[in-house]
This record gives C-alpha cells, sequence and structure tokens, in this order.
C-alpha cells in the first residue's frame, strides 16, 4: 500500500534557495529508515501536555515516539526542543543515545498556533545543533504555505549561518513537506504510521494518528469532539493519547465559550464512552482543560463510567 500523501519534496526549501541562491541538496532517507524490527523498543513521551492557556506547569502540546533510536515529533507545541533537550544525556536527562540533532520526522494533526508555535524551532534548532538532513514534514494542506512563509521569514538566519564563520552545514534546514489525507501517511523499517480524520469544529483538516511499532500500537487523537474514527482507530491498541477538558469546569464556563468547546473538544465522560467501546490497555490525558479542576478530580470523573486504566499526562513522563 502506497502513502496517501503529496510529497512536496524540496519545494519549501526552494522558495528560500530562491532567495539565498543556495543549491537544494538530493532528498535523502534519514539513518533510522532500516532498523532492526525485532529489537527495537518503543517509548512514548509527552513533551508537552497543555493547551492554548500558557499555563507554565504543561508545556505546549506535543508528543515524541521513539522506536529504539528513531523519533517522531506528533505536533509542535511551545517549548517542545526544550522539553525533548531535557530528556537527552547532555542535560541530565534519562534516554541514552537520543540526541535534539536527530529528530527529522514530524506529524502534524491540524495547523492551530497552540500545536505550530514550536515549529521554526524544530526546523532550525536541531540544525544548529548539527542535523545534517532535511527536515520530513507530514500534515494537512496548508502545511506547504506555513512551511515556506517560515523559511522565508528566517532567511536572513539562515544566510548568515551558512556564509558567516559559523560551522553550519547546508541540508538541515530544508524542510520536505507532504500534504496528507486519511490512510497510509508513512512507513519505515521501524513504524507504519496512518492519518485518520476527527471532527476538531469547523476545522475541514484535522487528523489523528495511529503509530504501529514492532512492540507497541499508539494512537493520539489531536484535537476532537467525539468521534468514532477513534474508536475504529483505537480498539485494542496499547496507549491512547487523547484530549479531554473538565465536566465540573464546563459547567462554569460563559454559554458561549460552552458552546465553542463542545463542538472543538472531548469532555471527560464523553471520553469515558469512548475508552468503554475502544478498550485501549493504557488512556493517557493530554491537551487537558482544567478550569479550576485537580487531575484527581478529572480522573474521578472519567473512572464514573470507565473502569479501565488512566493516567493524567505529565510533561516528560515517559510509556515503555
Amino acid at each position: 500500500m502506497r502513502p496517501n500523501h503529496k510529497t512536496m519534496t524540496i519545494v519549501a526549501a526552494a522558495a528560500v534557495v530562491l532567495f539565498l541562491n543556495i543549491p537544494p541538496a538530493a532528498s535523502r532517507h534519514g539513518s533510522n529508515q532500516d532498523g532492526d524490527e525485532q529489537s527495537a523498543t518503543t517509548k512514548v513521551v509527552l513533551l508537552g501536555t497543555g493547551n492554548p492557556n500558557p499555563d507554565p506547569r504543561h508545556s505546549g502540546c506535543s508528543v515524541l515516539i521513539l522506536v529504539g533510536d528513531a523519533s517522531y515529533i506528533i505536533d509542535c507545541g511551545p517549548g517542545l526542543i526544550r522539553r525533548a533537550a531535557a530528556l537527552t544525556p547532555k542535560y541530565g536527562g534519562p534516554i541514552p543515545g537520543f540526541d535534539i540533532q536527530n529528530i527529522t520526522k514530524a506529524f502534524f494533526t491540524h495547523l492551530h498556533s497552540d500545536h505550530t508555535i514550536g515549529y521554526p524551532d524544530l526546523i532550525l534548532t536541531p540544525w544548529v545543533l548539527g542535523r545534517n538532513e532535511p527536515l520530513e514534514v507530514y500534515g494537512p494542506e496548508g502545511m506547504l504555505e506555513m512551511t515556506d512563509h517560515i523559511l522565508k521569514a528566517y532567511r536572513e538566519d539562515i544566510a548568515y549561518r551558512i556564509y558567516g564563520s559559523e560551522p553550519a552545514n547546508n541540508a538541515g534546514w530544508k524542510v520536505h513537506v507532504h500534504e496528507i489525507e486519511e490512510g497510509l501517511v508513512y512507513r519505515d523499517g521501524l513504524v507504519r504510521v496512518e492519518s485518520f480524520a476527527v471532527k476538531h469544529g469547523t476545522w475541514p483538516r484535522a487528523f489523528g494518528y495511529r503509530f504501529k511499532t514492532p512492540d507497541k500500537t499508539i494512537v493520539i487523537s489531536g484535537d476532537t469532539r467525539p468521534c468514532e474514527n477513534i474508536v475504529k482507530y483505537a480498539a485494542g491498541a496499547d496507549i491512547l493519547v487523547h484530549e479531554v477538558y473538565s465536566q465540573k469546569g464546563f459547567e462554569s464556563r460563559p454559554q458561549e465559550w460552552k458552546a465553542y468547546h463542545a463542538e472543538h473538544h472531548t469532555s471527560t465522560l464523553e471520553l469515558a464512552g469512548l475508552a468503554e467501546r475502544a478498550k485501549p490497555k493504557l488512556l493517557v490525558l493530554y491537551h487537558t482543560l482544567y478550569w479550576g479542576s485537580t487531575d484527581e478530580e478529572i480522573l474521578a470523573e472519567i473512572a464514573s463510567k470507565y473502569k479501565g486504566k488512566v493516567e493524567a499526562g505529565k510533561d516528560l513522563k515517559i510509556y515503555e
């Protein structure tokens, strides 16, 4: 089965190449494309569990999946690179062999700002640290235009690093954009990635992702109201990472915000109903809207209708 995406290879980078007169490097696969499927183990790391509110306890929404030494980012909320750096041995982190410069693949659920503000950081910082191949990016229509504008905005920085005295390579700043639809969007020797449509208000293209690795099936909801595709793709998954809002907090919201959240997000009680049908081995909460509630209260609301294993996601929590 062929991946279901339109490949915009080099196009975003080429738009900046015209400004900088830098010849584009040929596209090539990352060093982790052909891994040992039998020995690779999977880790899921919550880089950020927050939402648009600037809560300093919860960084911007972002998930890292590690399969052996290969890394895959889902969404780029604010702060994701510094959160990821906390995992590295260089900064006293717990994951041997993990390095920021080795992040070469990212997947976007949708283009809301709280899921994309960290995107320039993901493009540029790993390159400054030594990434020497283009970043491969998968996301909905509009991803190409966003990427093109980001690279144009930083063209002076890119030019200075390449033509100045800084030892910078001429490949790691580039981005290969793949605009996706539903279906198989990516596959290598370690992972198979499927996208599926979710219902996030009137967003025309919002997706969740299902990652199949040698030892795990992981589903990421993205932002969504209750959605049948979640039940379909998360059925029997090892880990379902799903957004949620407090039902108690929702009741105190102004009417116009109630209408918005009911169309765009999923309450604790609604999520409990979805989980009861999908029956993941572990349900992990992220993008949590508390509105004054605590983790314990949110977990109690879910437990009133769902008896499976549930955890309130914490930044930098690692699931193995």
